[in-house]
């Protein structure tokens, strides 16, 4: 590529409404947002390929969606921009309103109660028992009867509070 055919104002001006942009951008984060938070399980405290590998192909389907037609680098600016500006907004607005706080974050969920397996709430998150007798290895408790409580937190991570009342 020659200097000489390089379209400077091609790059640099928009090839789609700036309005467009924003709206498609601001359809799909929320679009996007739903489906992680309402549909998508939580993990036991990692991403599994599966969910790797869905959220890679999820995000080449939501750029289609999101760019339509535009090819610029301002119009990608503009797009990024409005995505930037969600991704703030949701935490400023979850940090200042509890309400807000409870709809962008799961509450966290007990998966073990005194030694005994809470069966429906690991249900409700797909959490074999295997998963569980894991994370409680991971966190240096050998015996489920050893546990007090083990919470799925928000974020996927566990919490596990040994009957002697130590944290795991």
């Amino acid at each position: 590529m020659s200097l000489s055919s390089f379209d400077l104002p091609s790059v640099l001006t928009f090839t789609v409404s700036p309005l467009e942009l924003m709206l498609r951008g601001t359809l799909m984060y929320w679009f996007l947002f739903v489906v992680f938070r309402f549909v998508l399980r939580r993990d036991v405290g990692a991403l599994g390929l599966s969910d790797f590998l869905f959220v890679v192909i999820l995000g080449d389907a939501a750029q289609n969606g999101m760019i339509g037609s535009a090819t610029s680098a301002i119009d990608g600016m503009v797009l990024i921009g409005t995505l930037v500006f969600w991704s703030y907004m949701l935490d400023f607005m979850s940090f200042k309103f509890t309400l807000v706080q409870r709809f962008t974050a799961a509450p966290r969920l007990c998966l073990v109660r005194n030694g005994k397996l809470l069966r429906k709430n690991m249900r409700r998150e797909f959490i074999t028992d295997e998963e569980l007798n894991a994370k409680i290895r991971q966190e240096g408790v050998e015996d489920i009867a050893s546990v007090k409580l083990m919470y799925l937190e928000a974020d996927g991570e566990i919490s596990v509070i040994r009957q002697d009342g130590a944290m795991a």
